[in-house]
């Protein structure tokens, strides 16, 4: 009997820097393989009448699926619907479905017991050449992890040398809820550094603001496509203006997590950050207002345990004297905190004067 390959790979989200084991398939069984495999089990049944049932069967689970039944194949498979979307009322309606409604496939105990039981797992070695960006900061305003359209990327880390002419290489810039850049205007590419001037997708919403970051490249002329992912999202400043709302602390959910509902200020305004820290003891999460360099002032936190309104102070210094906040999902921006943040999480608004 084959065994089961893995082999181990970099998690590139978490912090310090852990590993995951990733299934290297052999290779893919389709309908037509299947078939073939019955049939030479089963002698009196032929293979174009087996390939005909499977596709059969399927047309019939697609069919109760949108019946809205949910399907059992005892000791196997149970396939039922779910929902994808956020209601801020209970009369809401629905968005679409093709938005909104999501196909789940899941393994009985019995069948999946049988699988580990009978699987025999051979370790594979890892791929240890790969494109490791270490760390990532923008030069103009000093502040890691932050990617700004007006500034400089800086990239460090091992093995990072590309040759942009080569198909595959390259640096990519991609948010997490949509748009995707290839990067072209680069400062300097070596193995332990880039330079460039990132080019910043747009993405749905304006409180979308989070990106994903990915270095690739071949070592020999023919070799292997190897590709890096930095381990940590960057996110892109926001803009918050005096009598408007604006979203903040968000992923690439379709509705802000967080929005700013008001800001006094006593100056045409400033850029700041904003903090987001969770305990993850208590389950509660501290929010302050941070200046431009880290280790610098800041505003007194105010404790957060669920959705509602809060008021943020400024600090000594700066041109804001308050900014109301509402939490509109406190779940899901503690969730966002402790499984892509490492537990801290901070934005930077642009604030202006309303004109």
């Amino acid at each position: 009997m084959a065994t089961v390959q893995w082999r181990p790979e970099v998690n590139a989200l978490t912090t310090p820097q852990s590993y995951r084991a990733i299934h290297m398939p052999r290779n893919v069984v389709g309908n037509e393989e299947l078939a073939a495999r019955l049939a030479q089990k089963h002698p009196e049944w032929n293979a174009d009448m087996v390939r005909m049932v499977i596709s059969e069967m399927m047309d019939e689970i697609k069919a109760a699926l949108s019946n809205g039944d949910q399907v059992t194949i005892s000791n196997a498979f149970t396939f039922r619907l779910g929902f994808n979307a956020r209601l801020n009322a209970p009369d809401d309606p629905l968005p679409p479905a093709a938005e909104s409604v999501r196909v789940r496939v899941s393994a009985s105990r019995p069948f999946a017991e049988a699988v580990q039981q009978a699987a025999q797992l051979e370790r594979l070695p890892m791929v240890e050449k790969l494109p490791l960006v270490n760390t990532a900061e923008d030069m103009v305003l000093g502040l890691s992890d932050v990617l700004n359209g007006q500034g400089l990327l800086q990239l460090r880390g091992t093995d990072l040398a590309f040759n942009p002419a080569q198909p595959g290489c390259g640096c990519v810039i991609e948010g997490t809820r949509n748009g995707r850049t290839t990067q072209t205007r680069f400062g300097s590419i070596s193995n332990g550094e880039i330079n460039l001037l990132p080019d910043i997708p747009a993405q749905n919403n304006p409180w979308n603001n989070e990106y994903i970051l990915s270095v690739s490249a071949r070592y020999t002329e023919n070799g292997t496509l190897r590709t890096g992912i930095y381990r940590r999202r960057l996110r892109a400043p926001l803009t918050v203006t005096q009598g408007e709302q604006a979203g903040i602390l968000t992923d690439r959910s379709n509705s802000a997590h967080v929005t700013v509902t008001g800001v006094t200020l006593t100056g045409p305004g400033e850029s700041v950050r904003v903090q987001a820290v969770l305990d993850l003891r208590d389950n509660f999460i501290l929010l302050n207002l941070l200046d431009m360099k880290e280790g610098g002032s800041q505003g007194e936190a105010v404790k957060v345990a669920g959705n509602g309104p809060l008021v943020l102070q400024g600090f000594a210094g700066s041109q804001i004297t308050s900014m109301n906040l509402t939490v509109n999902s406190f779940n899901q921006l503690a969730s966002m905190i402790r499984s892509g943040y490492s537990g801290r999480l901070v934005d930077l608004l642009t604030v202006r004067a309303a004109s």
